[in-house]
């Protein structure tokens, strides 16, 4: 176990959902002290002017950010920044000591050119991309507790990924392309700032598609993908739908040999038993029954006259899709419990 009473945990971008959010887990974690947070843009003012609801619980003053202070004084750095923001400052965080969990975009493609080719921006830390270890934990288990520098899946990849897992760890070689990939996400996914797209009169008794096949998180879930040995293309379709927060994924799959339904609930089963935040669902998951929690709800659905194997998951697009992973990777590489601070029901209704 990590011999200090308590873990120093900075978290740079505090004011925005996913560093309220980190805020928020943190400040109940038994192993946790918070040390320093960090704001661009409100800097000066205490945390609670920008999230009233964690009055009593993380009065802290947010303050620009000194890259080697943060590592010098902190056992974790979160990062919970736009792409390119955490780059600037990973190697004088890393440098002074501290381990470094980044939910932000800059770590999580392996090859520097994929990154410039989606995030119009050439990579200034490619030194680290080589060490820099995927945390979903469902996959990475050991590499992210011997890692000092973790790279947070998205959240839709999260859903993505979990929703058929089962099938590409055991059939991957054997699916024929496109794997399509329909997504719903809450508006809480684009992010604090405002924005027309965000605005509730848009939003609200609305859905619509967005970056159809462009979206940039597609090449971080073929990556994975192609890790587990799948060659098959992936064609991405993510949607805005009018609530605050959650992902449903749903995923369409075509292996050669396409298992009955009885055999392919027994591999959702067996793939996620020990799995402490990953739940199989009976019937169809709903995004409801996450809210508020780290947990993910998957299910399978095969059509044996069509071919096809439907996964499905949902989960809370800014717990188990940023700040509750985030946690679950430090509870590992601390070697803390790794439920620590996460154990949880949803909120309902």
């Amino acid at each position: 176990m990590h011999n200090n009473p308590m873990l120093k945990a900075s978290v740079v971008g505090a004011s925005g959902y996913s560093g309220g959010e980190l805020v928020r887990l943190l400040s109940r974690h038994p192993q946790v002290e918070i040390s320093t947070l960090t704001a661009n843009r409100q800097q000066g003012v205490g945390l609670t002017e920008s999230f009233p609801h964690l009055e009593g619980f993380a009065d802290h003053p947010l303050v620009a950010p000194d890259w080697a202070a943060l590592g010098a004084e902190a056992d974790v750095v979160f990062m919970a920044l736009p792409h390119g923001l955490s780059m600037e400052g990973a190697a004088a965080v890393l440098d002074g000591g501290a381990k470094l969990i980044d939910i932000g975009a800059d770590f999580r493609l392996r090859d520097a050119s994929l990154y410039g080719d989606w995030y119009d921006l050439e990579h200034s830390a490619t030194d680290l991309l080589a060490e820099a270890v995927y945390g979903l934990p469902e996959l990475h288990r050991e590499a992210i507790a011997s890692a000092r520098l973790v790279a947070c899946p998205g959240c839709y990849p999260t859903a993505s990924i979990l929703a058929l897992l089962p099938l590409m760890s055991h059939l991957s070689a054997d699916v024929r392309g496109p794997i399509i990939i329909d997504a719903k996400s809450g508006v809480s996914g684009a992010g604090r700032a405002a924005s027309m797209g965000s605005h509730f009169s848009e939003v609200n008794e609305n859905v619509k598609p967005y970056k159809l096949g462009s979206h940039r998180h597609t090449p971080e879930i073929e990556q994975t993908f192609r890790m587990l040995g799948c060659t098959a293309p992936v064609f991405f379709s993510p949607h805005l739908v009018p609530m605050t927060r959650g992902i449903l994924a749903t995923c369409y799959v075509s292996p050669a040999i396409v298992p009955s339904q009885d055999e392919a609930d027994d591999l959702w089963q067996e793939t996620y038993r020990d799995e402490p935040f990953v739940r199989v669902r009976d019937g169809f998951p709903e995004t409801k029954a996450t809210v508020g929690s780290n947990f993910c709800d998957v299910a399978v659905k095969v059509d044996v006259e069509k071919g096809l194997v439907v996964g499905l998951s949902v989960i809370d697009n800014l717990i188990k899709g940023a700040s509750g992973q985030a946690i679950q990777c430090m509870n590992l590489m601390f070697d803390l419990p790794e439920e620590e601070g996460l154990c949880q029901a949803p909120l309902y209704p």
